[in-house]
């Protein structure tokens, strides 16, 4: 009898073990398989790692890491991540709270006093921490971003980009703000005798052994470097060439799936910072943003289900990326994509979606991709000819939501094309008449255009659907500024 129950329990406990093991399979296949459909429409070419609280589930290249060569993308694999470098920066910042080296409700002209007082003395450190300073974001001006081969250094691009009049005052609202986060580099540049670089690698990296994550530079000969692309009419293109001095605190790092996961597990700890600090950075300010992180429920698929998450996306030429944390089961998405497909989130959704059992919402060609092709053979009418055709007839198979068609008309109008650029935002007014961002954006094209009338028209439209607007209160206030103030 003794025997038979030994038996029967190691039965049952290998039962125990099994059980997850297969489980676990189950779940990377079906994951894979989710993010394949994705890839084989051309929707995402990069790297994906997916862990829970038993470790990571899939960690997988996708596509080519150079399409030139072939080269294949892998979990070693090295790509820009754009504004998730904020977190690492805003790390820093509180590591130097805790040392008793700056208080977090210091004025930023206490560190930098050649910052210009005025302004300076009333935006807070947490006020750039948590992009609510009233600071003009530096990458929202075309003429400083075109200038990006005449930066200089820090010292003098903060007193070039980030000392102008305050849009708003410092607390009152929430407005996303690189600024912000290259001044919050320029204080730890300060405060530590160190470059910026220097102080996340001896600060983050080094103690956390992130050696694939570091400062990108162009010039330096770095293994396993992603190429990034972009779409343009007619296909792929070899993203434009940005000098990564001009990111810095707010974008320039680049890592890899298997490092930013090092990076995610180490905030289930106490290694980086005091519980208290750690709290606080993770504690949403406006809009749902902390200190780097924006925290805000995650909702799956289904539609109901939502999951209390943290998470930030990055977006720069020729790239774009997400991790995404859910603590409570120590879920983990990070997606590395080189091809600026966007759309990361909708991904991340559906990966979360199948961990908690439920059914993903499937690939859709995005209907912006199909406009962009049939711009490469015609003209924007015949683009639009094509919407049309498609909405009315396999509505089903595409996703015609309205940020698609606004990324076809900014390429228009980034690329001199106004005229066009009207008829695509003229499009999605019609698609989406509720929608403020939509009329914001064809006051833009009019603005462009340099037809007044009409693009005070659009803002104000933009302004009644949402009264929070500020790009559109910004833009009436010099539209309908009297000439002779000019």
């Amino acid at each position: 009898m003794n025997g038979l129950r030994w038996r029967l329990t190691g039965v049952v406990m290998a039962w125990v073990l099994v059980a997850p093991l297969a489980e676990a399979a189950n779940v990377k296949q079906e994951v894979d398989r989710y993010i394949s459909g994705f890839h084989q429409k051309g929707l995402f070419n990069g790297t994906v790692l997916v862990a829970n609280e038993r470790g990571i589930l899939l960690k997988k290249g996708y596509g080519a890491a150079n399409l030139e060569w072939k080269v294949p993308n892998a979990p070693d694999t090295k790509f820009r991540i754009g504004s998730i470098t904020k977190s690492f920066t805003a790390t820093v910042i509180l590591q130097l709270a805790a040392e008793g080296k700056l208080q977090l409700d210091d004025p930023i002209t206490k560190h930098l006093p050649d910052y210009r007082k005025d302004t300076g003395d009333r935006v807070t450190l947490t006020h750039l921490l948590n992009h609510t300073s009233g600071i003009p974001s530096y990458t929202s001006k075309p003429a400083i971003m075109k200038d990006a081969d005449g930066f200089e250094s820090v010292a003098a691009f903060v007193k070039k980009a980030c000392s102008d009049d305050l849009e708003f005052e410092p607390g009152t609202k929430y407005a996303y703000n690189n600024s912000g986060y290259f001044l919050l580099g320029a204080i730890i540049e300060k405060l530590t005798g160190q470059t910026y670089a220097e102080a996340v690698q001896a600060r983050i990296l080094g103690p956390l052994g992130m050696k694939d994550t570091g400062y990108d530079v162009s010039a330096t000969v770095l293994p396993k470097r992603a190429s990034g692309y972009a779409q343009a009419p007619g296909g792929i293109v070899n993203a434009a060439w940005l000098d990564m001095n001009l990111p810095y605190a707010a974008g320039s790092l680049y890592s890899t799936v298997e490092d930013l996961y090092r990076w995610e597990r180490a905030f289930h700890g106490d290694t980086l910072l005091p519980a208290a600090l750690k709290q606080k950075m993770l504690t949403p300010g406006l809009a749902h943003y902390g200190f780097g992180w924006v925290m805000s429920d995650m909702t799956l698929h289904d539609g109901k289900t939502k999951l209390p998450g943290i998470f930030h996306t990055g977006g720069i030429n020729g790239f774009s990326s997400i991790l995404v944390r859910v603590p409570e089961r120590k879920e983990a998405v990070i997606l590395l994509d080189n091809m600026t497909h966007g759309g990361l989130q909708e991904i991340a959704g559906g990966v979360l979606s199948i961990l908690h059992g439920l059914t993903p919402r499937p690939a859709r060609m995005p209907i912006g991709n199909v406009m962009m092709e049939s711009l490469g053979k015609g003209s924007v009418a015949q683009a639009i000819a094509t919407y049309r055709t498609l909405k009315k007839t396999k509505q089903a198979e595409y996703d015609f939501s309205e940020r698609h068609l606004n990324t076809v008309g900014y390429h228009l109008l980034r690329s001199g094309r106004a005229a066009d650029a009207i008829e695509v935002f003229k499009l999605n007014v019609e698609m989406f008449p509720e929608a403020a961002n939509c009329h914001d954006s064809l006051g833009e094209a009019y603005a462009a255009h340099g037809d007044k009338a009409r693009a005070l028209t659009s803002y104000r439209k933009a302004l009644e659907l949402d009264p929070k607007n500020e790009h559109a209160v910004k833009m009436l206030e010099q539209l309908e500024e009297p000439a002779a103030k000019r």
